[in-house]
C-alpha cells in the first residue's frame, strides 16, 4: 500500500516570463501532478490507476520493465537483458546471433544472474532520518547520521517484512522516503530476437529517429520453481497509440543534473565527463581489436562492447547540452536570478547566501582526486573486471560483517546483504581472455594516473607491465569457481588471511587507498552535496513554493506526453516508423543486415504496422524498457532510446524535437506471430 502523498516543494529554476515545458517531469508516484494533466490532457488518473501501473512495474537492475501477463511474464528491452542473453550462450550456442524462443515454460532459461524488484509501498521518512542530526554538526558528521538513521530504518523495514527497503534521497537531501520492494531472483529467458534486429542501425543510428528496432525481450519470474502469479499486470493494447494521444512512462530513470549549480555542470563539463570519454574511447579500442580475432571472442565482447559505446554516445550527448553556450547561458542566468532573490532578504541571505560557494568548494575539491576515485573505487575502475569484483566483495565481506550495521559500507548493510550473496554466488561463465584484456587495461590507466613510480603501482605490477601483471592476477586465481568463493566467504578473516589467490591479494592491496578515497568523497564531497543541497532545496522551497517533480535516482518515476513527431531542418518527423521502412533501410552489410529469417518472411507481414513511435514523455538512462500506457492502462509500447536531441535533456529539458523512442504494441505483435511463430507468447499477452 501507498503512503499518502508527501507535500513536497522544488523548482525549476526559470528564467523571467519563461514556463516549464508541459511535458516535463519525471514524478514520484506519491506526488503525481493530476490537476496538471487534466488541465493539459483532460484525464486524470485515479489512485487506482497509478496504484495498478506502480506494482505492474518492475525494476531490472538499472533499467525497466513490466509485467504484462498474471503468470509472471515480464518485457523489457534486448539491451536490458542482454548480459542474461550472453550468459545463457556458449560458442557453440550464441543466442544473440541465433535468438531465442521457448514455446513451454520447461524450455525457459533461468539466468545466471538477474534480480527484479517490484515497489510496493512508500513512507516518508525525512523526520526519522534527519532526527539525529545537531545543528553543530559540520557535514560529514551530519552526513554519518543520516546514514547511520538510514541503516537503522532500512534494517527495521527488512525485519519487519522481509521484503527489500531502501531509503531513497529526494530533492538532493530535502526528503527521504523508504521504498519497499518484492525481490524476484528466478528469472528466466523467455523470448529474445536476434541482436541485430533489436538493435537494428547498431551504433550509427544508437541515440537517433527515426529507428527500425525490434528491442524486446521477455523473461518469467518463478517463485518455488513455479511461475509466479501476479495480480497486477498490463493488458495489451492491439492497435497501438495515435497521432497526439497522451500516453505515460512508467518507469526507472537513472539521473538528472536539472538543479545542479553552474559549478557542479562546469565539473562535469570539465573534469568528469572528458575523463569518462578517455576511458570509453581507449577500452573500446582494445575491445574492438581483441573481438576480431575471432568469433568467439568476438561474441564474448558483445555486451562490454555495447555497454561502453553506448555510454560514450550517450555522455557526448551529454556533454553536447554543457558546451552550448546558449543553453549554459540560461543556466548561469537561472543561478544568478535565485542568487539575488535570496540576496535580496537578509534572513535568506544568512541562511543559504553561502550555497553556491560550498558547492563550488567540494568541485574543487573532487577534482583533485576524482581519476584515482573513480579508478580504484568506483564502477568503471577495477570492479569492472569480474574476478577483482568478486575479490574485492569477499575481502570486504568478513571486515564489514563484523561492523554495527549503521557503520558498514551500503552494500554490505542487513538490507542489502542478500542481493550481494547472490551476485557474489553467481554462476555467470567468466572469460579468461576478456578478464585479462579489461584489468590490464585498468592497470595502465592507473598507472598513468598514479605514475609509474607510485608505491601502489610499484606492487601492484612488481616490475611487469600492466598486461603482464594483468595475465597474472587472472591466470593465479580460482574465483571463476563458485565452490572457492564460498569456502572462502564462509572461512571469514581467517580464509581470507590464509588465502593465496592472486586476485585475492590484488584486491587487499588496493583496498586500503581505495577506502580512503571513498571516505574522503563521503567527507569532502557527498557531506557538503547532501547538506548544502538540502539548503539550496529550502531555499527553492521559501521562494518558489512550486510543487515539482525532485532529480531523477533510479527508482520509479511516473512521466506523461504525447505520441508526437516533429519538424529538424524544415524537415517533418513522422511520430511512427513502419516494417517498410525498416526493409528500405536494410542494406545487406553490417549494421543494417537484416536476419535471414526477416528476410525469408517478408511476405508474411503487414509492411504498413508501425515498428517504432516517438513521444515527448520525459526521460533519460534507465528508462530503458519502460512500459507505454495509454490512459485506458493499456501498454502501447516500450521504452528503448530517445533522439539525440533529447539528451541535453539530462540538464534543462525541451520538447520542441527531443523526443523519447519506443517500439510499437502492433508491430511487436505482428514479429512475433509472423516471423517467430512465438504463439504461445502472442496468446499470453493477448489474454487467452
Amino acid at each position: 500500500m501507498i503512503a499518502p502523498r508527501i507535500v513536497v516543494f522544488v523548482v525549476v529554476l526559470l528564467l523571467p516570463g519563461v514556463g516549464a515545458f508541459a511535458d516535463e517531469g519525471m514524478w514520484t508516484y506519491n506526488n503525481f501532478p493530476t490537476e496538471k494533466v487534466q488541465k493539459a490532457y483532460g484525464f486524470t488518473p485515479s489512485d487506482a490507476w497509478m496504484e495498478h501501473l506502480r506494482l505492474s512495474s518492475v525494476r531490472f537492475g538499472g533499467a525497466s520493465g513490466s509485467f504484462v501477463s498474471p503468470n509472471g511474464l515480464v518485457m523489457t528491452n534486448h539491451h536490458v537483458g542482454e548480459r542474461c542473453i550472453q550468459d545463457l550462450g556458449t560458442a557453440e550456442r550464441n543466442l544473440n546471433e541465433t535468438g531465442y524462443y521457448a514455446p513451454a515454460q520447461d524450455k525457459e532459461l533461468r539466468c545466471p544472474q538477474m534480480e527484479l524488484n517490484v515497489l510496493t509501498g512508500i513512507a516518508d521518512v525525512t523526520g526519522e532520518v534527519n532526527a539525529g542530526v545537531k545543528p553543530d554538526m559540520d557535514a560529514a558528521a551530519r552526513n554519518a547520521a543520516q546514514r547511520a538513521a538510514t541503516a537503522r530504518l532500512e534494517k527495521e523495514c527488512r525485519d519487519k517484512t522481509g521484503l527489500r527497503c531502501d531509503v531513497v534521497v529526494l530533492y538532493e537531501g530535502g526528503a527521504f522516503n523508504l521504498y519497499r520492494y518484492k525481490k524476484y531472483t528466478d528469472v528466466r529467458l523467455v523470448f529474445a530476437p536476434e541482436a541485430s534486429i533489436a538493435f537494428f542501425g547498431g551504433d550509427p543510428d544508437n541515440f537517433t529517429y527515426p529507428r527500425y528496432d525490434l528491442d524486446i525481450t521477455f523473461f518469467r519470474v518463478y517463485e518455488n520453481n513455479k511461475p509466479a502469479p501476479v495480480e497486477h499486470y498490463l493488458k495489451w493494447s492491439a492497435a497501438g497509440p495515435r497521432d497526439g494521444e497522451l500516453v505515460f512512462v512508467s518507469g526507472h530513470p537513472g539521473s538528472t543534473g536539472r538543479n545542479l549549480t553552474m559549478s557542479q555542470l562546469e565539473f562535469l563539463r570539465d573534469v568528469a565527463y572528458p575523463a569518462r570519454l578517455k576511458i570509453y574511447k581507449e577500452r573500446l579500442a582494445k575491445l574492438f581489436a581483441y573481438s576480431r580475432t575471432n568469433a568467439e571472442q568476438a561474441r564474448i565482447a558483445r555486451d562490454i562492447i555495447f555497454g561502453y559505446e553506448n555510454s560514450q554516445k550517450g555522455t557526448i550527448g551529454y556533454q553536447s547540452g554543457l558546451l552550448d553556450k546558449k543553453l549554459m547561458a540560461r543556466r548561469a542566468a537561472m543561478e544568478k536570478d535565485l542568487q539575488a532573490q535570496v540576496a535580496a532578504d537578509p534572513n535568506k541571505q544568512k541562511q543559504y547566501g553561502g550555497v553556491w560557494e560550498a558547492l563550488a568548494g567540494a568541485q574543487r575539491a573532487y577534482a583533485s582526486f576524482y581519476h584515482q576515485h573513480q579508478l580504484l573505487d568506483g564502477a568503471i575502475g577495477l570492479p569492472q573486471s569480474r574476478l577483482f569484483q568478486i575479490a574485492r566483495r569477499l575481502v570486504r565481506l568478513p571486515a564489514e560483517k563484523a561492523k554495527p550495521n549503521e557503520k558498514r559500507l551500503r552494500e554490505y548493510r542487513e538490507s542489502a546483504l542478500e542481493s550481494l550473496l547472490q551476485q557474489l554466488y553467481s554462476p555467470a561463465p567468466i572469460y579468461e581472455s576478456r578478464e585479462i584484456l579489461i584489468l590490464g587495461q585498468i592497470l595502465s590507466e592507473l598507472q598513468q594516473t598514479l605514475g609509474a613510480g607510485s608505491p601502489l603501482m610499484k606492487q601492484a605490477l612488481a616490475g611487469q607491465t600492466p598486461e603482464q601483471a594483468a595475465g597474472r592476477y587472472v591466470t593465479g586465481s580460482k574465483l571463476a569457481d563458485v565452490k572457492e568463493r564460498r569456502r572462502l566467504a564462509d572461512g571469514g578473516q581467517a580464509a581470507i588471511d590464509k588465502s593465496d589467490d592472486a586476485m585475492i591479494r590484488l584486491a587487499k592491496l588496493v583496498d586500503s587507498e581505495a577506502r580512503t578515497l571513498n571516505k574522503r568523497y563521503e567527507d569532502e564531497v557527498e557531506a557538503l552535496e547532501r547538506k548544502n543541497g538540502s539548503l539550496l532545496a529550502q531555499a527553492l522551497f521559501a521562494l518558489r513554493g512550486t510543487s515539482l517533480y525532485p532529480e531523477a535516482t533510479g527508482t520509479l518515476r511516473l512521466s506523461y506526453g504525447a505520441v508526437k513527431g516533429y519538424v529538424e531542418s524544415g524537415k517533418k518527423i513522422p511520430y511512427t516508423t513502419t516494417f517498410d521502412g525498416m526493409y528500405k533501410h536494410a542494406t545487406g552489410k553490417d549494421p543494417y543486415k537484416l536476419p535471414d529469417r526477416w528476410l525469408a518472411n517478408k511476405a508474411k507481414l503487414n509492411l504498413s504496422v508501425p515498428l517504432n513511435f516517438a513521444s515527448t514523455n520525459d526521460i533519460i538512462g534507465g528508462n530503458s524498457g519502460s512500459p507505454v500506457v495509454n490512459k485506458q492502462g493499456e501498454l502501447v509500447g516500450i521504452i528503448f532510446d530517445s533522439n539525440i536531441q533529447g539528451l541535453p535533456n539530462r540538464f534543462l529539458f525541451t520538447d520542441e524535437i527531443a523526443r523519447s523512442v519506443s517500439v510499437h504494441s502492433a508491430g511487436i505483435i505482428e514479429a512475433l506471430e509472423k516471423i517467430y511463430g512465438a504463439d504461445a507468447v502472442v496468446k499470453e499477452l493477448r489474454g487467452r
